[in-house]
């Protein structure tokens, strides 16, 4: 099957109440969530699914969360944060030789560990390669170089930051409090307002590419690299900037 990148996060936590509570959490932040009780059934769902990331808990019914890491790893490259109930270092040390990411101790803040987990996927992300595109946009991280069909289109530094933030987590809903957080970094204390203005301009510079720029009402913004813009378009929309998907 083949992997959505940014899409799935796996939890896999025999507390229910932590599952849920990592389910609501990732949810608000866009994220599918699949939920495994057990290592084994994990190892299958990452095989199966292709996740973007795997939550791992240490202490699993049916063994150490680290057996169920040693599985995964010899067959995929997943980024995975472990969670543990122990703060000792011979387990960070221990999940970090065999492949872990980073890692949360419980008792542990939800938003903490969501700030990981984005963290942890804007690696993942940037070690796919320094160029993105969706339809007619492409965009070089390392050069600083935006084109729509082949033609280059200026954009200020905090456009193509955001930019480049949406298109790196293409299908993902992202609210404009993480915008703002990611793109404008934690000390910026503007208003939501900020992040809509920014939008307008991106999709002005855009011409009828803007459409791949959708509004989540309700949410935020997202890239959707399957809409396209509707034949003889002239590249001004409405104020939802909605296009059509092909087909």
């Amino acid at each position: 099957m083949e992997k959505e990148e940014t899409h799935t996060v796996l939890v896999v936590e025999d507390d229910s109440s932590i599952a849920e509570l990592l389910r609501l959490y990732l949810g608000r932040e866009g994220y599918r969530v699949l939920l495994s009780e057990r290592g084994e059934r994990a190892v299958g769902l990452v095989e199966e699914e292709g996740p973007a990331l795997m939550v791992l808990d240490l202490m699993l019914p049916d063994g150490s969360g680290l057996d169920a890491l040693k599985a995964v790893r010899k067959f995929s490259d997943i980024p995975v944060v472990i969670l543990t109930a122990k703060d000792t270092d011979q387990d960070k040390i221990m999940g970090l030789e065999l492949g872990a990411d980073d890692y949360v101790t419980k008792p542990f803040s939800p938003g903490e560990l969501m700030a990981r987990v984005r963290a942890v996927l804007r690696r993942a992300g940037g070690a796919q390669g320094d160029k993105l595109s969706a339809g007619g946009i492409e965009m070089s991280r390392e050069a600083r170089v935006l084109t729509v069909e082949g033609r280059e289109v200026d954009l200020t530094p905090r456009e193509f930051d955001l930019l480049h933030y949406l298109m790196l987590n293409h299908g993902v809903a992202l609210s404009r409090e993480r915008l703002l957080e990611q793109v404008w970094d934690y000390s910026f204390y503007g208003a939501a307002r900020t992040v809509d203005v920014h939008i307008r301009q991106l999709r002005k510079k855009l011409g009828h590419w803007n459409v791949v720029i959708r509004t989540v009402w309700g949410v935020g913004y997202k890239v959707d690299p399957s809409v396209v813009p509707e034949k003889g378009g002239e590249g001004e929309l409405g104020a939802d900037g909605q296009g059509r998907r092909d087909g």
